[in-house]
């Protein structure tokens, strides 16, 4: 296991509803399923993170604590927080956004669409997605208003 651990950038989204320990979760995922992150790679101390993107020491715990429950890292009583040996088969999330970017990509161009044009179209979309994520939406026949849950983007163009 690699003793001195490696540092990466993480900026919260302050737009986003998207809890930060979630955000943060996600990064490292990313990270780990990218291969920046390697089975038996020390990831930063806890409060060592905490303090550097300057968020609470809480935050971070619940971030590792969840990433530990999916099998992503192992935590060692004294040590750190490691990446597991065994990454799950689904950490191949960079090759499958690839082929989707591709696929969308070429479409765009069948369809007369340049590439700077169709970059600033997705980073529009992306835009209008993360506002919808914000908005509160009564769950069909219960009380309960959510607000933000994953998936909810395909939701949004029904009820528009």
């Amino acid at each position: 296991m690699e003793s001195h651990p490696k540092s990466f950038t993480f900026e919260v989204d302050k737009d986003s509803n998207v809890a930060v320990w979630m955000q943060l979760r996600k990064r490292i995922a990313y990270l780990i399923s990218t291969g920046y992150f390697k089975p038996g790679d020390q990831l930063p101390k806890i409060r060592e993170l905490a303090a550097d993107i300057s968020i609470n020491f809480n935050t971070v715990n619940k971030a590792y604590l969840s990433l530990q429950s999916d099998g992503y890292v192992v935590s060692v009583r004294g040590k750190g927080v490691f990446v597991s040996d065994v990454v799950k088969n689904d950490a191949d999330v960079s090759g499958d956004i690839e082929a989707i970017l591709d696929d969308c990509l070429r479409a765009c161009r069948q369809l007369g669409v340049g590439f700077e044009d169709a970059a600033a179209l997705m980073t529009q979309r992306a835009k209008y997605l993360r506002m919808m994520e914000s908005v509160p939406r009564r769950v069909p026949g219960t009380n309960i208003i959510a607000v933000g849950a994953e998936g909810d983007a395909d939701d949004s163009r029904k009820e528009a």
